[in-house]
Formats: structure tokens, C-alpha cells, sequence
């Protein structure tokens, strides 16, 4: 299996040639007739538009960075969509065409297409919408359980921890006075996340949805669905869970067995993963700083995230580090069956 993504491209600024014309001869190119209409929806690691159809209703499209994601992990990606999609799990997978095709190429730019389905952020302070939601993660992950990934990435310490908080230094993004205090502060909260691992040993490795969090769950009065499997990878389960609660523990350990009292119906749970929700939430918080330094060369990420790279960032991120190393030996959540 690859742990790895492609290396970054060599193109600094990858979406320079995505204009207007591309993105609507792309789609058009796909057999629709666009009205020429367009809107640049919220996405900054690909390129994602609603085009408007004649006659129809919008589509969405998605222009894939280049350089990152081999077509044959993209189309995994999208297999294990449709195989959702199949399996009545309320998500939205890639458009096939009249060739089975759901990844095109135009002008090298490789894109796929998508129905519109809208919605609104979840209700998390209500326990019947977190055990629905709970439900539905569930049912991803017992078809999830079925087969194995080869060529997504697997969620690890290396990949997600020491990997990117390396990257940062060799790189030359901490200011120098804060290498030194970020390197040790890394490489101790590093090995709580280690020992974490450890006292959750045996836990199963499953597909995931991998970015499960409240901005990937939108809400009708059909109930949720999930959009955006970009980041679709192997790792525990509970990686698709944890971003949905926060609060004070007791707060999380409510909202834990809400989601688990719908979780449960349809997957059963490994209580040793709750070893891993800090010590996955850390991994995420490093891999996050490493994220933007790898797309700091983009010209869209120095405008919408004006605070990274900057002396404050770096010391907030060595504080938050810092609690982790607390949080993470700390009791896990509690459970509590209803």
C-alpha cells in the first residue's frame, strides 16, 4: 500500500492556467452544454466550481492539484465513493459518463464532476443528530471494513507527525529564535502520541472518510450527508469520529455516546481507540502547519491565510502542542452505553 502522496509540482503557482474558458470547455468537453455561468465555491487544495447547465441544474467540478494524488488513488477514491453511493450511504460520488469514466483530463488538467446537493452544518448540540450522523459513519465504515485501499495513504505518526513537523524545519519556517523549542516540543508530544498507540495496540485499520468534520457533513430535512472524500485514507475509526465533538470532557463524553449509540447499529466499536483521539487530534494540528508551509508557493494560500508563518502562529502552535502532551495522558472519554 502507499503511504505516500506524489511530490508537490514543480509548478508554483498550479492553477495559473485554470481560466474561465478551461473550466467551461472542460466540462463542455464532457458532453454538457454550459450556460456559461460559473461560482468558485470554498476550496483551496483543489479547485472546485458550480457551473450552470442549459436546461438543467448546476453541476459542481472539481480541478485536482496537480501533482498531488496518482490517477490510480484518486480512483480508488472514487470507487470506494460509489460503492457508498451503492450501498444507500447518503454521500455525493463523481458523475460517471457513458464509458463508466469519473476522472477527465483537459488542457492536463485532471477534474471530475458532480452533482449539486446543498445543505447546512449539522446541529451538533442535539444527541439525535449526532446518533444520526453516528448511523451513517457507521455504515461507511462497515463497507469501509470490506476490502483493503492500495494506493491511498495510510494515517500514521510518521506521514502525519514527524514527516511534516520535520518538513517545517528543514524548510526554514520557524523563525530561528523558535526552531529549537518547537523541535523538542514536537519530538516529546511525539512520543505521547507513541505511547497512545501503544495502549490502543490491536485496534483495526479500516477505509475511512478521513476528514470527517462539520464542514463535510451538511444537513436537509432529509437528515446528513457527506461530501469531499478527498482525503479518503486507511486508519481507526475513530479518525472519523472525533472531529465532531468539543467542549469540556464531560461535554465530548456525552456527544461520544450519542454518536456511538448510532454507530454501534450497524459497526461495532473498539472501546482501546479512545487511546488514540488526542493522540490523532496532535497529528492533525502538525500536519495541518505542514499542509500550509507545502502550499505556501500558491498564491490563494497567501491571501486566505494571512496569520500562518507568522511569529504568533508559531508560538500558539508550540502552546497547543504543549497541552496536548497533557491532554494525551489524560483518561480517555468515557463511554457510556445507553
Amino acid at each position: 500500500m502507499s503511504d505516500e502522496e506524489l511530490e508537490p509540482t514543480n509548478d508554483q503557482v498550479p492553477f495559473q492556467h485554470l481560466s474561465p474558458d478551461v473550466i467551461l470547455n472542460a466540462i463542455s468537453d464532457c458532453g454538457y452544454v454550459v450556460d456559461g455561468t460559473f461560482i468558485a465555491l470554498n476550496s483551496y487544495e483543489n479547485r472546485v466550481y458550480q457551473v450552470g447547465i442549459e436546461g438543467e441544474s448546476p453541476v459542481v467540478v472539481k480541478f485536482y492539484r496537480p501533482g498531488r494524488w496518482s490517477d490510480e488513488a484518486i480512483l480508488e477514491e472514487h470507487s470506494f465513493s460509489l460503492m457508498l453511493a451503492e450501498n444507500e450511504i447518503p454521500l455525493v460520488p463523481p458523475v460517471k459518463d457513458e464509458e463508466d469514466q469519473t476522472l477527465h483530463e483537459y488542457q492536463g488538467y485532471r477534474f471530475s464532476i458532480f452533482l449539486r446537493r446543498g445543505g447546512r452544518w449539522p446541529e451538533l448540540d442535539k444527541r439525535e443528530n449526532l446518533s444520526w450522523i453516528g448511523r451513517f459513519i457507521g455504515r461507511i465504515h462497515a463497507v469501509g471494513a470490506v476490502s483493503s485501499f492500495q494506493h491511498r495513504i495510510t494515517l500514521g505518526i510518521d506521514n502525519y507527525g514527524v514527516q511534516a513537523y520535520q518538513f517545517l524545519l528543514e524548510k526554514g519556517f520557524l523563525p530561528l529564535e523558535l526552531e529549537t523549542q518547537y523541535r523538542d516540543t514536537a519530538e516529546e508530544v511525539l512520543q505521547y502520541v507513541e505511547q497512545a498507540y501503544g495502549r490502543a495496540e490491536g485496534f483495526k485499520q479500516i477505509r475511512l472518510h478521513g476528514d470527517c468534520h462539520p464542514g463535510n457533513i451538511l444537513w436537509t430535512d432529509q437528515g446528513p450527508h457527506f461530501v469531499d472524500l478527498d482525503d479518503c485514507c486507511t486508519g481507526p475509526a475513530i479518525q472519523d469520529i472525533w472531529m465532531l465533538f468539543s467542549g469540556s470532557h464531560d461535554e465530548m463524553c456525552g456527544q461520544l455516546s450519542a454518536v456511538l449509540q448510532g454507530y454501534c447499529e450497524f459497526m461495532p466499536f473498539d472501546a482501546r481507540e479512545l487511546h488514540l483521539l488526542e493522540a490523532l487530534r496532535t497529528l492533525r494540528m502538525i500536519h495541518y502547519s505542514a499542509w500550509l508551509a507545502r502550499r505556501w508557493d500558491d498564491p490563494a494560500f497567501l491571501k486566505n491565510f494571512t496569520w500562518f508563518n507568522t511569529r504568533p502562529y508559531w508560538e500558539e502552535q508550540i502552546h497547543v502542542l504543549q497541552q496536548q502532551s497533557v491532554l494525551i495522558n489524560e483518561s480517555p472519554l468515557e463511554w457510556y452505553r445507553v
